[in-house]
């Protein structure tokens, strides 16, 4: 019989480590994202941790969206109203309808929706605080007009929020498909993912030019014996052992050797790559996209940067549209009160004025136009 010989390695069980993967990237989601409508919060929140210049234009858009007062028809509800305002608990120590605004538009931006709750205890309206997005899922009910919050029970279940009266939800430019809204970086992880791998690669680059490794190599032993060639070998790495630990301890010590030794710096002949061009292409794709000029962000790519006339208008209508977006939000929890209070619920919000203009400028900019006023009067009389 003709014997089949098992050729060397078929058959093998590959060894699969089960404690260890082999994913050593520190921002791993960020690899082959793919946005389903409302899946990729934890890769947005990588993309935030990750290049610190995206989470401090969500801090700039945040503090420069500014504030509001509310404007009421009865003097005794303005008075009660401001109160609560100024003193509600909205949660993490935090008071003051600012402070929930601040939570509700960073989870506004980041992940494209925000949720908050009233909270209401003896009839009146307690506190105010903002929710974990990522913990919900956002229904649509048969009716286009309205949506449902899930969130899980005390089994782990998802189930409806029983008091959806009570909940506030506001998304940021939501699509047909879907009633999450649209993050402000969406389209970013694919551009941060090349980005991390710059920054990871110039990691292991200056690690290797400020770790240097050496390559020691005696010539001249071809003909001698393959014990004596060991014992040099070894003693010659000994020795080098030697000088490179007393090296580490401050102390200069001389490598001696015997015969002809080439010492070279293992990988001194790839230089280091310039990143500079990369990196800016890539962080212009992302500071465009949060609408910021660069320089709000401490990168100066010109010595005469500054914000222009058009930069500004700009900047101020994407302002306006986040203060358009939360407006229904804050005008219900002030009805809310009044309305629980017994009170004339009718308001108005007055937000904070948008100063991104030189005040000389704006100065100047009235007097043309009241100097146009007065011009026109004096032509039509």
């Amino acid at each position: 019989m003709k014997r089949w010989k098992r050729k060397e390695g078929a058959g093998t069980p590959t060894a699969v480590c089960q404690l260890r993967g082999g994913e050593s990237h520190p921002f791993g989601l960020l690899k082959n994202c793919t946005p389903l409508g409302g899946g990729e919060e934890r890769v947005y929140r990588q993309v935030r941790e990750a290049i610190p210049v995206l989470d401090a234009a969500v801090g700039k858009m945040v503090r420069l969206c500014g504030g509001f007062e509310v404007r009421c028809k009865n003097a005794e509800a303005q008075q009660k109203l401001n109160d609560f305002l100024a003193n509600m608990p909205c949660g993490r120590g935090q008071h003051g309808i600012e402070s929930f605004l601040s939570g509700y538009l960073d989870s506004l931006l980041t992940y494209g929706r925000a949720v908050g709750e009233l909270v209401v205890s003896g009839g009146r309206l307690r506190a105010v605080c903002w929710g974990d997005v990522t913990a919900l899922e956002i229904q649509e009910r048969e009716g286009p007009l309205e949506t449902v919050i899930w969130g899980r029970d005390k089994n782990g279940v998802m189930r409806p929020l029983p008091y959806q009266h009570l909940l506030l939800f506001t998304a940021l430019n939501p699509e047909p498909a879907h009633p999450y809204g649209v993050s402000m970086f969406r389209g970013m992880p694919f551009l941060a993912d090349i980005l991390m791998k710059i920054y990871h690669t110039l990691g292991l680059n200056w690690e290797r030019a400020g770790n240097i490794r050496y390559s020691v190599i005696c010539k001249g032993g071809e003909n001698l014996d393959p014990v004596t060639a060991r014992e040099r070998g070894k003693a010659v790495a000994e020795q080098w052992s030697r000088a490179m630990e007393d090296g580490k301890n401050g102390t200069v010590r001389d490598f001696v050797a015997v015969g002809d030794v080439d010492i070279r710096v293992i990988g001194g002949e790839a230089p280091i790559l310039d990143s500079q061009v990369p990196v800016r292409q890539i962080l212009e794709q992302l500071i465009a996209k949060t609408g910021l000029p660069p320089f709000l962000l401490g990168l100066n790519w010109s010595t005469t940067e500054r914000m222009s006339a058009q930069q500004a208008d700009l900047l101020t209508s994407e302002l306006w549209a986040l203060r358009r977006a939360v407006e229904p939000a804050m005008g219900r929890i002030c009805r809310t009160f009044l309305a629980l209070e017994g009170l004339d619920d009718r308001v108005e919000l007055q937000w904070d004025d948008i100063s991104l203009q030189d005040i000389t400028q704006e100065a100047q900019a009235e007097l043309y136009r009241a100097q146009a006023e007065k011009y026109r009067a004096e032509a039509r009389a």
